[in-house]
């Protein structure tokens, strides 16, 4: 064993550890910043819909550019068809199906359907169209199971040609047209988490597109990380925390019982920020606007536990993260718990459809190599 093999030992789960490089942007941890490319995100979500900032991600260029967004737009609402054997296929799905394992299960149908080859016998451009057609495909899928498990039947046919993106999600669960207050809070939503840095997901993705898998694979590894609760599923367990406590008053003691029992204050703390998670400083605004009754509890009770945290942890910066305010404002859009992180996948689906294409371009295959840390190797008995 050579002195390099031993002389570093990377810090567990290789927490802040470059291990890719690129362009599609990155997460400012001490300065409480994260851009899209060279773009704000924050800025970006507050000033465009989650299609620019999906061009941008994915082709670069200026988020002002009229003409290339139109043309977009134009070629997501092409890409949305549903094939009829998805359909079928969603109808038949078990009735108790939870909608994120339905629509992963659509998912897959469809890499089928459509025939979607590995990434590496793609070229670039072919890789580019997959990434769309998932990505716009998604949240109807995501609408095709969540309709089965309420015992209603999917859509047929492609949603209203006016609807943004945003809006889109919402018509694939209930067939109507959203309030333009719920598709606009919604649509900041997805503009704030299409990506951010190298997460669980991202690089699960990432490191199954190194393999030269094909692109559907890539996002169902993304998914499946995604469906940890330490990662996709804080939003729903944001709401059983406010509903448990109730009354801002009751925060306190909800507080110390919790954090005595070495549980979890759900929606604060995060790996990469030391300060407060910009997204939820917009997304507290949009849910003040959308459900102004729940949004002023949900303040009340941030500020309690936000002093409860620093009164028994001082040595760690336990700030609100964007989960708090996420679970706010998609209760706000009409969304029950248990599509929190469908939710969540229908934004990040984004970000990984566009790693995806970029590790493909990069060609590299990731293969790390684990620390042993068991007993010393002993030779077989020569019996």
């Amino acid at each position: 064993m050579t002195s390099t093999e031993t002389s570093w030992v990377p810090p567990a789960g290789l927490k802040g550890v470059p291990v890719v490089g690129t362009e599609l942007g990155a997460v400012r941890g001490s300065e409480g910043f994260f851009h899209y490319r060279q773009y704000d995100g924050c800025q970006l979500a507050r000033d465009h819909d989650v299609e620019t900032i999906w061009r941008v991600l994915v082709d670069g260029g200026a988020p002002g550019d009229t003409a290339a967004q139109a043309a977009f737009g134009a070629e997501l609402a092409a890409l949305r068809a549903v094939p009829r054997a998805l359909q079928e296929l969603a109808a038949a799905l078990p009735r108790d199906v939870a909608p994120l394992d339905g629509a992963r299960a659509l998912l897959a149908a469809l890499r089928t359907a459509d025939a979607v080859p590995p990434l590496l016998d793609q070229t670039p451009t072919e890789r580019r169209r997959t990434a769309l057609r998932v990505g716009a495909t998604w949240p109807l899928l995501v609408g095709m199971a969540w309709r089965r498990a309420q015992g209603l039947p999917p859509l047929m046919g492609a949603p209203p040609a006016e609807l943004g993106h945003a809006a889109v999600v919402l018509w694939a669960l209930s067939g109507e047209v959203p309030a333009p207050a719920r598709a606009e809070a919604l649509d900041t939503y997805l503009g704030l988490t299409v990506d951010h840095g190298l997460n669980a997901s991202t690089f699960a993705t990432r490191v199954v597109a190194s393999t030269g898998a094909d692109l559907v694979g890539c996002v169902l590894a993304g998914l499946s990380a995604l469906s940890g609760p330490l990662h996709g599923g804080a939003p729903a367990r944001v709401l059983e925390m406010l509903d448990a406590i109730g009354p801002a008053a009751n925060a306190a003691a909800f507080a110390a019982t919790e954090l005595a029992a070495g549980r979890r204050l759900m929606g604060f703390g995060h790996a990469v920020y030391r300060t407060t998670d910009p997204r939820s400083d917009l997304l507290r605004e949009v849910a003040a606007a959308l459900v102004a009754e729940r949004a002023a509890q949900a303040q009340a009770i941030e500020t309690t536990l936000l002093a409860a945290l620093r009164a028994a942890k001082p040595d760690r910066v336990l700030a609100t993260n964007v989960e708090y305010y996420a679970a706010v404002v998609l209760e706000g859009c009409g969304l029950p718990p248990a599509l929190c992180t469908p939710m969540f996948a229908c934004a990040r689906i984004i970000g990984w459809g566009a790693h995806a294409v970029e590790q493909a371009h990069d060609g590299v295959l990731f293969r790390p190599k684990a620390r042993y840390v068991g007993p010393p190797p002993a030779a077989l008995s020569q019996a």
